[in-house]
């Protein structure tokens, strides 16, 4: 469930301090939330959302900023189409009553006009929970086509899914506990600044 979906890919490395809030769009070619979950506590399964929206908007001067993101549930892909199409049943992801997932917050501890960290809400299968991801390896370049501002990060995270009424496997010992893995890209919208 590497949602989370954000999901923020911001500024980066050596920061120029801005004056006013920059917007950025995530990538979709470049951005994929993916996850890792216990399978009976003998193995790991591995799997990514092939499908994501959302932007980023960063106040560098000013230490803040935010980010949306929204992930197509359905794109969910393990490598094994049995396994993708038990994943879309309502016995786990349900995606035809629950089709997005979206990571809705801001960001914070700012070190020298980048953030570290993204605290907000993830909605999955219709619940809201609180989620902070932990944001890594943040470096912006000039895009080497267009020019335009190019930033990537990674970010991680935790969440436990049976807090969002996805428990199959609970009863056979499966841990809950799921690691968010997320690799973005944004680039800087076009023409000057914020939302």
């Amino acid at each position: 469930m590497r949602m989370i979906w954000l999901w923020a890919c911001l500024g980066a490395a050596p920061f120029a301090a801005s004056a006013e809030p920059v917007r950025y769009t995530l990538d979709p070619a470049h951005t994929y939330p993916s996850f890792e979950a216990d399978h009976l506590g003998i193995s790991t399964w591995r799997g990514k959302f092939e499908r994501s929206r959302g932007h980023v908007v960063l106040d560098r001067a000013a230490g803040t900023g935010s980010v949306e993101v929204e992930v197509e549930v359905a794109s969910i892909a393990f490598g094994l189409a049995a396994m993708d199409e038990k994943a879309r049943s309502a016995e786990l992801f349900d995606v035809a009553r629950f089709p997005r997932a979206t990571y809705r917050g801001r960001l914070e501890g700012f070190v020298a006009g980048a953030p570290t960290r993204a605290v907000g809400t993830l909605t999955l299968h219709g619940v809201e929970q609180p989620l902070t991801l932990e944001i890594e390896s943040l470096r912006c370049i000039p895009h080497p086509l267009d020019q335009r501002e190019l930033c990537g990060a990674d970010l991680s995270g935790t969440l436990r899914r049976d807090a969002f009424g996805i428990d199959a496997g609970k009863d056979y010992g499966f841990d809950m506990t799921v690691s968010l893995r997320i690799q973005a890209e944004a680039v800087r919208d076009a023409g000057t600044d914020a939302p």
